[in-house]
């Protein structure tokens, strides 16, 4: 039984899995001029929730439930979970991004938790996909499902937010404001997300965001960013 201590050292951006470094395709947005101020970075937050975030949660959901299962049919469960969200993921900039923050994790969760299942996710080129990776150290941690799902919903959000205060000046203040209107949503989010994934992998949530993946591929072109997506 995992501890509140441990829910929050999870979804604490200052874990060591370098979400830091990324606006979440905020910096690219705000180049573009679709993000200008609080209320275009609310409607920004709350697309990435139903989109990004819906799906991440979702995947990182099922990685929890797969990490029950014995050790050839979790490696299965596994591989079909990096495919899949390997196709929803069409811009090959996130793709990248994704398995980067997987790299991150994996490296972390095998620090504090060495007897979890990390060996059993797919020898994928370029690492496994990050929500995988977060599910079965969610799983190690012994959260559940729920919270697992929270903690990636919640990720979306804050640290795209964190980044508008660096972009846009914004007052960190009324920034914080904006995440706590946005709290139910990423509950709701969440909730459905861990429902979803008692779905077999190919019927888990697809929902995309095309702009966003244009933007990550211009981002990525960048040769000055202040942010890694």
């Amino acid at each position: 039984m995992a501890t509140p201590s441990l829910l929050l050292l999870l979804a604490d951006g200052r874990f060591p899995a370098g979400a830091h470094a990324h606006s979440g395709g905020l910096e690219a947005a705000v180049a573009a001029g679709r993000v200008t101020d609080l209320a275009s970075l609310e409607a920004f937050l709350a697309g990435r929730l139903a989109t990004a975030g819906l799906v991440g949660a979702a995947f990182a959901a099922a990685a929890h439930r797969a990490s029950a299962a014995e050790t050839a049919a979790r490696s299965g469960a596994l591989a079909r979970l990096d495919a899949e969200l390997d196709a929803r993921t069409a811009a090959p900039a996130l793709r990248a991004v994704s398995r980067r923050q997987g790299r991150a994790l994996l490296r972390a969760g095998r620090a504090i938790w060495p007897d979890a299942p990390f060996a059993d996710l797919p020898a994928t080129p370029g690492g496994t996909h990050q929500p995988l990776v977060l599910g079965l150290l969610c799983a190690a941690a012994g959260l559940s499902r729920v919270e697992t799902a929270t903690i990636a919903a919640y990720g979306t959000l804050t640290g795209a937010a964190s980044a508008g205060v660096r972009l846009l000046g914004l007052d960190p203040y009324q920034v914080q404001a904006l995440l706590v209107g946005l709290a139910d949503a990423c509950d709701g989010t969440a909730a459905d997300a861990a429902r979803a994934a008692d779905d077999p992998p190919e019927r888990l949530p697809a929902a995309a965001a095309p702009l966003a993946d244009i933007h990550a591929e211009i981002h990525a072109t960048w040769e000055v960013r202040l942010f890694a997506s």
